[in-house]
């Protein structure tokens, strides 16, 4: 290999072991104790994860926040960044106001929910004061998953929708406005400049976006832990259980393998669908 093919190999070789040493090894260590038991290969560890009640619940759960949070958050966040692209008046209050709740920690935050949905609640005393109920809603009970999952979903918009918001924003601010001038001049409406123009446009933040916040998404915990315990399991939560209450660390790798295999796949599929028009690169 000459000089001039080394050169660019050795600029990265640095964050190429950097990479590995804090990525790749703990995979290689995380799938060694997955499938194995220190004296070989063994699938004994899967079979005790899917054997746990626990394990079924908390991959339906995270699959359902993913499915209601991700495109809620992303239809709010280009709403706001298209508002605050319109030049509002104090459009830097709003800005700053917007992303307030990324400074809050997950715990914070459904502490706070959880003064909001607790049985002795705000919204409980609300409805006491009004009079349309009596000793208020049990929203965080076993019994009401329904509740459970609304107020979790509630909490997770609250805090981390600032998070996809802050992304498109950069994105709306990288689209030259000549663009959505000519559609005008052209005679498209509001709908098909946000369709044909803005959206396409955005694609590249809009991956950015999507995949960020499917990753942390999977990763929600404190915030489900505050609100209702481990009476709505999360993936993660169950990691947190088997890795530190239950001291099994291989079925925690079982459980770390599957949210990867999840991102991974949702990963794949933005970059498939969510792209930027060919003309516009």
């Amino acid at each position: 290999m000459t000089a001039r093919l080394r050169s660019p190999w050795m600029l990265l070789l640095p964050s190429l072991v950097l990479m590995a040493a804090l990525f790749g090894w703990p995979l290689v260590q995380g799938v060694l104790a997955a499938f194995g038991n220190g004296h070989g290969f063994t699938l004994d560890n899967w079979h005790r994860l899917f054997g746990d009640p626990y394990f079924l619940k908390a991959l339906r759960n995270t699959l359902l926040l993913l499915v209601i949070v991700v495109p809620i958050q992303l239809v709010l966040a280009v709403g706001m960044a298209l508002l605050l692209q319109a030049r509002p008046g104090f459009a830097g209050g709003h800005f700053y106001l917007w992303c307030l709740p990324l400074a809050i920690s997950e715990l914070a935050a459904g502490l706070v929910w959880l003064s909001i949905f607790g049985n002795r609640g705000y919204l409980n005393s609300l409805l006491v004061w009004l009079g349309l109920s009596h000793d208020g809603v049990q929203w965080l009970s076993y019994q009401h998953t329904g509740t459970m999952l609304l107020a979790i979903v509630l909490a997770e918009i609250w805090r981390a929708t600032s998070l996809v918001f802050v992304i498109v924003v950069a994105g709306v601010q990288l689209i030259p406005r000549d663009y959505d001038e000519a559609a005008q001049v052209f005679g498209a409406g509001l709908w098909q400049r946000l369709r044909h123009v803005t959206l396409p446009l955005l694609g590249p933040s809009l991956q950015a976006a999507l995949i960020l916040r499917t990753i942390l998404a999977l990763q929600a915990f404190a915030v489900a832990q505050a609100l209702t315990g481990r009476d709505f399991p999360l993936l993660v939560g169950e990691t947190y259980q088997w890795y530190s209450n239950l001291q099994n660390p291989a079925v925690a790798s079982c459980v770390s393998l599957v949210v990867l295999v999840i991102s991974l796949g949702t990963a794949v599929l933005y970059l498939r669908t969510v792209r930027q028009p060919e003309g516009a690169r």
